[in-house]
């Protein structure tokens, strides 16, 4: 769950700004992308639940666990592989998200 809130929240962190660039980029275009950015006066807050939701995450998945988990609740391996390369891939798209403005202005 933490994971997939971290990686909503980082998504809509990054509509203002990187989401319109890339679907420029990749050839989509119209007017409604210009509405994205009426979500930039929330970014910072969009911003603070990511980070939140992914630290909780990688906290709650790689902290060290004294006693081995054996039930159902642990979860499969293939699953514990797949929470941690959404936590990766949330935290990327956060990155990339907050950091937006910066590389913005080296590609204009």
């Amino acid at each position: 769950m933490l994971a997939a809130g971290g990686i909503i929240a980082a998504l809509a962190a990054s509509t203002c700004c990187v989401l319109p660039l890339l679907f420029v980029s990749i050839g989509i275009s119209g007017a409604w992308i210009g509405s994205l950015t009426a979500l930039a006066p929330y970014q910072p807050i969009f911003l603070g639940a990511a980070a939140v939701s992914i630290m909780a995450g990688f906290w709650s998945v790689y902290r060290h666990r004294p006693v081995a988990c054996t039930g159902p609740d642990c979860g499969t391996s293939l699953s514990r592989r797949i929470t941690k390369l959404a936590l990766w891939a949330g935290l990327l798209v956060l990155l990339v998200a907050g950091s937006a403005e910066w590389w913005a202005r080296l590609l204009a």
